[in-house]
Formats: C-alpha cells, sequence, structure tokens
C-alpha cells in the first residue's frame, strides 16, 4: 500500500481544521496516510484545535511555531523536512479533498515512475454554501510529457492548476526544493513547473480531486490593483523557471518570448477593457501599459495595444457607449479578413 504524507499549514483557520483532517483521514481508503498540521503562530484557537485532533488519532502530529514564519517557510518544512511517505500533498486548512482523491494519484503515480505528481479537477465552493456534488469513479489517466505541459504553460502564460487537487512524489520534491520565498503569490506556478522540468506530469480524469473554498481571506483572490500585481508575480515565476531550469529547456529564449508576449497581452486586454467598463478610474490603466512594455518593448505592435488606442481617441466617458459599435466594426475587419485570406488561398 502506497503511502501518503499530507502537509496541512495553518494560520487562523482552526474553524475549518476539522472538516480539511476528515477528508483525508476519514475518506481515502486504499492508502496510508499521515497528517502534519503546522500552525503559523495563529492568534486564535487554531493550534489547540489541532492538538484536540492529534490527541484523538496517532495518524496526526502537530508542529505550533512561536512566531510567525510566513506561508513558504512553513509549507518547505513540511514538504522538505517531515514527509517521508511515497508521495506528499500541500493541502491549505481550509480546503478538502473529495473521497478516494490520494488513491487515484497514489494509483497513476505507482503506475507511472516517469510522473512526478499527479493532479485533477477541483471544485471550487462558496464558504457556507453546501459542498457541490463530486464525481468519484475516474475514467483512467493521461501522462503528459513533462516538456510538453511544461511548453503549454509558457504559450498560456498561466497555470492550470488550484493546489490542494496536486500529489507530489516525494523524492522529487525533494530533488527540486522547496517553494521560493521571493515568489509568495506564484510560488505554486512555479512549483508545478520545476516539477514538470524534472519528470512527466499525471492527469486524473473523470473524476474530482479536491474542494477549493472560496471566502473573503483566500490568498489568490485579487481586486483590479492585484490582478496587475499578479500577472507581475507570474512574469516573476516564469522567469524564475527559465533561470533555475536553463539545462532542461532546450528552446528557453522561445518559451521566454512566447510567455512574455502572452503576458503583455494580458496587461493589455486588462487597460482596453477598463475603458469599455468604465472603470479607468479603478484600473491602473499606464501601469499595465507600463508592465506590457517592461515584457515586451515591441508591445505596441500587438493587437491589444491597437485596441486601447482607439479607445483612448474615443475617451473613458464615450467608450462604454460605444463598446457595441466598435466590436461590431471590429468582427466586421475581422470578417473581411478570413473573406480576403479564403479568396488567397484559392490562388486568386
Amino acid at each position: 500500500m502506497s503511502s501518503v504524507s499530507v502537509v496541512i499549514p495553518c494560520y487562523k483557520y482552526g474553524h475549518f481544521l476539522a472538516d480539511c483532517v476528515s477528508s483525508v483521514l476519514d475518506e481515502q481508503d486504499g492508502v496510508d496516510v499521515r497528517v502534519l498540521i503546522i500552525d503559523d503562530a495563529s492568534p486564535d484557537d487554531s493550534a489547540e484545535v489541532a492538538q484536540k485532533l492529534a490527541a484523538a488519532d496517532p495518524r496526526i502530529e502537530v508542529h505550533v511555531h512561536e512566531t510567525n514564519k510566513g506561508h513558504i517557510a512553513t509549507y518547505n518544512e513540511g514538504l522538505l523536512e517531515w514527509a517521508d511517505g511515497d508521495y506528499v500533498a500541500l493541502l491549505s486548512a481550509d480546503d478538502r479533498l473529495v473521497p478516494g482523491a490520494l488513491v487515484r494519484a497514489a494509483r497513476l503515480l505507482d503506475a507511472h515512475p516517469e510522473a512526478g505528481f499527479a493532479y485533477g479537477r477541483p471544485l471550487r465552493f462558496q464558504h457556507g454554501g453546501p459542498l457541490p456534488k463530486a464525481r468519484t469513479r475516474g475514467t483512467g489517466s493521461v501522462v503528459y510529457p513533462g516538456q510538453w505541459w511544461l511548453e503549454r504553460r509558457f504559450r498560456e502564460g498561466t497555470g492550470c492548476i488550484t493546489s490542494p487537487e496536486v500529489v507530489v512524489r516525494t523524492g522529487l520534491q525533494r530533488k527540486v526544493g522547496g517553494y521560493d520565498p521571493a515568489l509568495p503569490h506564484a510560488g505554486d506556478i512555479e512549483m508545478w513547473m520545476r516539477l514538470a522540468a524534472h519528470a512527466d506530469v499525471g492527469y486524473v480524469r473523470g473524476a474530482d480531486q479536491a474542494f477549493y473554498r472560496v471566502h473573503g481571506n483566500n490568498m489568490s483572490t485579487v481586486d483590479f490593483g492585484g490582478q496587475l500585481d499578479d500577472l507581475r508575480q507570474r512574469l516573476v515565476a516564469f522567469d524564475s523557471v527559465l533561470a533555475k531550469c536553463a539545462d532542461r529547456l532546450p528552446h528557453a529564449d522561445r518559451l521566454a518570448d512566447q510567455v512574455h508576449t502572452r503576458l503583455a497581452r494580458y496587461a493589455l486586454r486588462r487597460a482596453y477593457r477598463a475603458y469599455d467598463r468604465g472603470r479607468t478610474g479603478v484600473v491602473p490603466v499606464e501601469e499595465c501599459v507600463a508592465f506590457a512594455e517592461q515584457c515586451l518593448p515591441d508591445y505596441r505592435k500587438l493587437p491589444e495595444y491597437r485596441a486601447l488606442r482607439l479607445r483612448r481617441r474615443i475617451g473613458p466617458k464615450a467608450m462604454p457607449y460605444l463598446q457595441p459599435l466598435v466590436w461590431s466594426a471590429v468582427a466586421e475587419r475581422g470578417r473581411e479578413w478570413l473573406w480576403w485570406e479564403s479568396w488567397k488561398r484559392r490562388g486568386i
């Protein structure tokens, strides 16, 4: 039977702990599971809640920090210093696993030693509301070549993983190291890419793997200004992977061009949509443009910049009213271009 070490970092989430731990220990028949709860000096009763849970189940261990060390140090303490199972999972105290998730992931990793980690589909649910109905019967799995999966992340400029749905081969986790303290908000994306640079990636099909709880204190919750900060963190994360894994990335220059272009386009899109929605007083448009230039010196050649330039000419007051006309004109030009391209392909 495979063993899984589950690290549960906790800061002021004691009221979620019992549900989180129960989803790990009571709903994962078929794997040998141990749990470490790390309370990062919570000012509430989180440590006491954790200790009570540990007193009732010998599979639970608790570490309590005397001073707050931050989430990155807390993650690394569990992943690199404590975990000793075949596989390791990092599960925030406010999330929970779907029944059988660890079994499905372990089964995939057991069958495919070339896979460094496995993930699946997470389900988001609103705090205070009922859990959505989860699929617990998988329809198989797929293993993606690590380089292919990594290149897709660079091409899209985003991660595709929430976090609680991931199970990592413990030996590989130690090999690539822990989370980077320089990436407090994009460490997850960078970690998955670093792992993929060293191994293939498994995906559990057909079944849901974790529940991600949505509430006002989620670390990933961002406003308009935070969206730009998110892009900045993504840029640092992708550049970090390029630097750390350069010897494993044969097309590093192409990957850098792809992700820098994609992130510049994201920033400019947010800038011009601010005009469409009458949000120029909220969205930091000029900062978005500056970020696009940081990513890509030739950003002015991008279609998103042309869209922004048109909206600047129209002005922020009129643009929300004229948006349907602008979009119709753009769509018409697109149809004309497609018509012309079709005729050129016929040799006319």
